[in-house]
This record gives C-alpha cells, structure tokens and sequence, in this order.
C-alpha cells in the first residue's frame, strides 16, 4: 500500500543521532502523544543517522515491543536534514510530524497541531516564544540569522522556527519531489506555500545528553539556506566590485594629479591598504561564487539523497525505502 493510500492518521518522524540517552524517554512520550491524537492509527519513525552509540539498538528493541515503531537506519551519518528526508520517505501517515530527538520540542502538542489541521491548514509550525537553556550566543546568533535570513530569501521564512511542524501529505509529498542535496527543511516548506499556521510554545531544555549541532555545523547550515533560497549574495558580490572599481578609478586620478602636481607620493602603508583591500573583495566574491558553484556540481552528480541500511517495523525487518525519484506523485492525496 502506498504512503499516499495508507489509512494511519499520522505519522511522527524523528532524526536521531548519538541519542541513547534520550531515545527511550522521547520513544515514550511520542507514543502517549500519537494515541492522544490518533488511537492506533499513527507510527513512530525513528531515524538512526549513522549513530556511534546505543541508539540503533534500542530503537531495534523498542520496535519489537511497540507495533507502532519504525526503526529506519541510515548507512552512513547523511546530517539532520537528509535523515529528516529519509524518515518522511519512509513515513505512511496521512499527516506527518517532523520532530528532533532531545525532547526540546514537546511531542504533547501533536493534539493541538492536528485540531489546528482540521480548521484546513496545510502546514502548522512550531513558533519558539521561549528557549530555555540555551546561553546568550546561540539566542543572539540565531536572532541574527533569522533577520539576516528574511531579508535575503526570496520567500517568506518565519522567525523563530526550526523543523518542528505539522504537514499533510500532499505537502510531504511535494518535499520529497524537490531534488535538493543541499537541504533547509523549515525554507522548503515555506517556499511550498499554501496555508502555513504558527503555533507558539515554550520550548525546553534538552532532555539529556548534548547538542549535535556545533557551530560549524550551524555555519554550514545558514550557508545552505542562504544558497538555497536568495541570490542575493551573488547581487552583493557584483554591487562590491562596481563600488571598488570606482573607488580604484578615483585612486587612479588622484595619482596622476599628484603627479602632475609635482608632490610626492611616499610611503608603502597607503599602497599595502589598497592593495589589500581590493585582495581582500576579490577573494569575498570568489568565496560566494564558490559556495554557489560548490552545491551546483554535487547537484549535477544526481547521487541519491541517502542510503537505508535497514528499516524495521514492529521488530520485522521490512523493505527499506531507498531515495525518492524526483517524478511528482500524483493524487489523491488526503
């Protein structure tokens, strides 16, 4: 049966990586939430990104005991957004929940964010009021990107959000037809469109264990956003070499009227700022053009988006769901 003709209400994905510590606790809560808001009629995706610990082992045993569970696991660490991709491709619900691991975001709210469905929403996203424990840098760092973000994308992407949301499955579908390597999940979904509802809550310390994403990672990821969703950049680099060619053209008028002149040009400093300067925007807007050219020859090699090892449900082993074609599925869709 089909993802798009399967009778389970929803389905709850969940990236997971290095998770021993927290796995069981978020197992148990996602549990207690999806019958909250389904009955029987929803599964646990769990996604194993390549873990070096536990985590795959435990998500084994807790599909054995749990019919409800989905154990998916990766064969190599693919990131947080291809995981994410891989659970929702491999997910059967007519609604899918797209929730992280440490328990910061509460699965409790499903109930709500279906009720918030069923008034006709396509999307609802979890919208951050809150966030507890986390220290002054990453609040500040994450305000800055978020602004610095909606004024380069080309579409809206609201402020405070992170992969946490809601999605009927004609969206889910339309995310898995989009062919990006690299992936800004919360960017995607908006660019989608139709009707996109915030919910606003409290979002909590982690449950145990520590943050995956260092801030190289979180580096990496507001590049792929970025890239991904404006050309601005590129606009930037190109409005930076018009304004120092025309601040060189001035320097080089000024030379030859202290030439002429007769005064007399000394010193070094004044010609190794110049210099540097100009080396300085030069190698700026090679490092942008690098960044876009970068992701367009691992786009063009057309490898798949992730490798499945396995993939269990119920503790059976069951066929794994390998990456999507790129073809648009068509309806119905619920």
């Amino acid at each position: 049966m089909s993802s798009i003709d399967s009778p389970l209400k929803v389905s709850i994905v969940a990236p997971c990586y290095n998770e021993e510590e927290v796995i069981e606790e978020f197992a148990r809560r996602s549990l207690a939430a999806g019958r909250a808001a389904a009955g029987d009629s929803f599964e646990l995706v769990l996604v194993d990104d390549g873990s070096r610990d536990t985590t795959w082992s435990k998500i084994e045993a807790m599909s054995s005991q749990n019919p409800e569970i989905v154990g998916v696991r990766l064969m190599r660490n693919h990131g947080h957004e291809l995981a994410s991709t891989a659970g929702i491709a491999s997910s059967r619900g007519a609604r899918v929940l797209l929730i992280d691991a440490d328990l910061q975001d509460p699965p409790e709210l499903l109930s709500e964010m279906m009720t918030i469905m069923d008034r006709g929403a396509d999307v609802v996203y979890g919208q951050r009021g809150i966030r507890k424990g986390e220290s002054w840098m990453k609040l500040t760092t994450a305000a800055v990107f978020y602004r610095l973000l909606r004024w380069l994308a080309s579409v809206d992407i609201p402020s405070d959000t992170g992969d946490f949301r809601l999605m009927t499955r004609r969206v889910a579908e339309l995310l898995l037809c989009m062919p990006e390597r690299d992936r800004f999940l919360r960017g995607m979904i908006s660019w989608i469109g139709g009707r996109q509802v915030p919910i606003i809550y409290e979002r909590d310390e982690r449950h145990a264990g520590t943050t995956k994403y260092s801030y190289s990672k979180l580096l990496r990821l507001a590049l792929d956003a970025i890239t991904g969703f404006s050309a601005r950049p590129l606009r930037i680099a190109s409005w930076a070499g018009v304004i120092t060619a025309f601040i060189a053209m001035a320097l080089l008028a000024y030379t030859f009227y202290s030439f002429e002149a007769g005064w007399a040009v000394t010193g070094w400093s004044s010609t190794m700022v110049a210099i540097t300067v100009f080396s300085a925007v030069q190698l700026i807007t090679l490092g942008i053009l690098g960044e876009y050219v970068g992701r367009l020859v691992q786009q063009s090699k057309g490898r798949p988006l992730f490798m499945v090892d396995r993939m269990v449900r119920g503790g059976e082993d069951v066929p794994p769901v390998d990456s999507p074609d790129r073809r648009p599925r068509t309806g119905p869709y619920p």
